[in-house]
């Protein structure tokens, strides 16, 4: 029972099902009971069944296939959006080896988008970076990003072999505010080419600006495949139901 009564009969079908694939008795893939298999087995009614699998597949945990039943989702990279977490760290914590491709490094001239985002003039140098983070092998984001030259004056010396822009940038400025917009997009030929997206695959597009003490430090877009990765956030509240943080 919850503090409030019993747990409600679709809540119960969803953890049923939770249990089995976090146990690994249903992998990736794998055809989750039908409808009538689950209504007899637990002993609910069908409405409630179909509840719990909308909501599992609202949630990536599972897929429905009309005319053919309900299967284990597979598990995809989740990114949250609270945290501003360094791509590597993510990748070794799913235990898949990171790498990544440096596809160029250089000082450009602010175009005036580039410069409203840093809060710089146009025609102001800039550093550019474009790296394609790789999980065993697989591409797994694209990062376009601009820096402020103030903020992180030796960018163009680092090894983003061996270290992330987030992690050069987290010593040289560490951030003090962050601003995220994520949305469906779909890719031009060169993000589509490094990302190994098939001919009209979308892909996740995060737009990400941090600042460090009241500069911006840089604006970055980040490109994720579409069919291979989730975001997810969590939020607290105070009593008075007013959230503890605001994030953009």
């Amino acid at each position: 029972m919850t503090a409030t009564g019993p747990t409600p009969r679709y809540r119960r079908v969803k953890e049923y099902i939770v249990r089995h694939i976090d146990a690994g008795d249903w992998r990736a893939g794998d055809q989750v009971p039908s409808e009538s298999a689950l209504v007899g087995a637990l002993k609910v009614s069908r409405m409630t069944v179909n509840r719990a699998l909308r909501e599992l597949t609202q949630e990536g945990l599972v897929v429905r296939v009309q005319g053919t039943g309900t299967f284990v989702a597979e598990k995809r990279p989740i990114a949250n959006l609270v945290e501003l977490r360094n791509i590597a760290e993510e990748i070794r914590e799913r235990g898949q080896r990171y790498s990544a491709k440096v596809e160029f490094l250089r000082a450009e001239k602010a175009t005036a988008d580039v410069a409203r985002d840093l809060g710089l003039e146009t025609g102001a140098q800039v550093f550019h970076s474009l790296i394609t983070h790789f999980a065993d092998g697989m591409p797994l984001q694209l990062e376009d990003r601009w820096v402020n030259p103030r903020t992180a004056p030796d960018y163009l010396n680092a090894d983003f072999t061996a270290e992330t822009p987030n992690e050069h940038l987290s010593r040289a400025a560490p951030a003090t505010e962050v601003e995220h917009v994520v949305e469906a997009a779909m890719p031009n030929a060169r993000t589509r080419r490094l990302l190994r997206l098939a001919d009209n695959e979308p892909c996740l597009r995060l737009r990400r600006r941090t600042w460090s003490g009241g500069l911006v430090v840089s604006s970055a877009t980040l490109f994720y495949p579409g069919n291979s990765h989730r975001f997810t956030t969590r939020f607290a509240y105070r009593a008075d139901g007013t959230s503890k943080r605001s994030y953009l």
